[in-house]
């Protein structure tokens, strides 16, 4: 019985979940389509940082640069080798389209998703939820940063 309990309680699932990294995830555009670029931070179970991730990604939409944060997080966590991915992600559209409540209408985007999908496959675990966007503030920070330097570079 005891045995029954333990693999009720501590199935590999349960322990990928506790163990997983947590991205969270961002991406602006100013102008919508303009600058654009998206940061994520990484944190391990522990809440300590593993990474910081960020790049300029030119003229492109809010959308397009959401996607390509969650693109970086999955990328991350496939070639680190992490099991395990839990992203936070203040898109209410990129959320719900990952979690299938939304289709992906846009031909540029619906590329983007099935990357993200072909990269979620590989893991063992994965989750994806909305956050209010105070709770998004360093992947914000980070996304800011970047269209910061490359306007005050350009001038």
């Amino acid at each position: 019985m005891e045995k029954t309990q333990k693999s009720l309680f501590d199935s590999p699932a349960s322990r990928a979940a506790a163990n997983a990294i947590k991205a969270n995830i961002d991406g602006g555009a100013r102008g919508n389509p303009g600058p654009a670029a998206y940061g994520v931070v990484v944190r391990n179970a522990k809440g300590e940082l593993l990474a910081e991730l960020a790049a300029y990604l030119g003229n492109q939409t809010n959308n397009f640069a959401e996607y390509s944060g969650l693109l970086a997080a999955l990328e991350y966590a496939v070639t680190e080798k992490y099991p395990s991915l839990k992203v936070l992600s203040d898109s209410e559209l990129l959320v719900k389209q990952m979690k299938g409540q939304y289709r992906v209408k846009n031909p540029g985007l619906l590329e983007l998703y099935e990357r993200a999908r072909a990269l979620v496959r590989k893991l063992e675990h994965f989750s994806i939820d909305h956050v209010l966007r105070e709770y998004n503030r360093e992947a914000d920070r980070l996304v800011n940063k970047v269209l910061d330097s490359r306007s005050s570079g350009t001038r």
